[in-house]
């Protein structure tokens, strides 16, 4: 009986260039692996391609999980943690839809928490030793760099890419955490969980990755996403040193 322990969840709105060319990527290299796309209302055919892939792909390999609006990042993923819970998979992916992120990439994050019982998340990192950024203007990696910096000051908290979006989860430390508590809706929500693994005792290991600007479509990022962060960041750290 196939029984794959890992599952790949990618948040879309409005990818039905690059969401199809990321999947048949992933099959290319990962075929124990299943995807769930947590979709928000796309109107660009992003959700009826993704069907046209699953009939065509092993029983069970392709999923979706239909949202009728855009209802933000972080409860995309969080929909897509209590899916996975529900079909017991060990693992829990995040990975963007627009193929910033390798599956190249992926094969070595797996087999890094897959030999390391003890950890409980690996970041695919773009700011550590080996990780590297291409095609992106230098302000965007200016942006970044520091908003890790800042986050990682702040949150007095050892590591380099809490803004990551390419990660590994084990599902056992996702489920003892309170994701009814989860605030963050944009990118900030990557630090709100990187915050929680480790106030929870959990272990966290970095690994470098090359991330690579989009070539299809819009980008989601957006003034209000960046305060959202700022704000949140801001808030958590004064209410830690109090």
């Amino acid at each position: 009986m196939h029984n794959p322990k890992a599952l790949i969840i990618i948040p879309t709105f409005n990818e039905v260039e690059s969401v199809p060319i990321l999947i048949r990527e992933i099959q290319g290299i990962l075929t124990d692996t299943d995807i769930l796309v947590v979709d928000d209302g796309s109107v660009d055919g992003t959700s009826a391609a993704v069907v046209s892939i699953g009939q065509k792909s092993r029983a069970g390999q392709i999923n979706l999980l239909q949202r009728t609006e855009k209802l933000g990042l972080g409860s995309a993923y969080i929909d897509g943690f209590r899916w996975g819970f529900r079909k017991k998979y060990e693992f829990l992916i995040e990975m963007d839809a627009d193929g910033s992120h390798r599956p190249i990439d992926l094969v070595q994050l797996l087999d890094e928490i897959k030999k390391n019982p003890e950890t409980d998340l690996v970041i695919g990192s773009r700011w550590i030793r080996g990780g590297s950024v291409h095609d992106w203007p230098k302000y965007r990696e200016y942006l970044s760099r520091v908003a890790n910096k800042y986050a990682a000051f702040v949150l007095r908290l050892n590591v380099n890419d809490m803004t990551s979006g390419f990660r590994v989860y084990r599902s056992t430390a996702l489920r003892e955490l309170d994701l009814t508590s989860v605030q963050s809706q944009g990118y900030c929500f990557q630090i709100e969980m990187t915050k929680k693994i480790l106030a929870n005792n959990g272990s966290i290991s970095e690994l470098p990755i090359s991330f690579v600007e989009r070539k299809y479509g819009v980008s989601k990022m957006s003034l209000r996403i960046v305060l959202e962060a700022i704000v949140r960041v801001t808030v958590w750290g004064f209410t830690k040193r109090k």
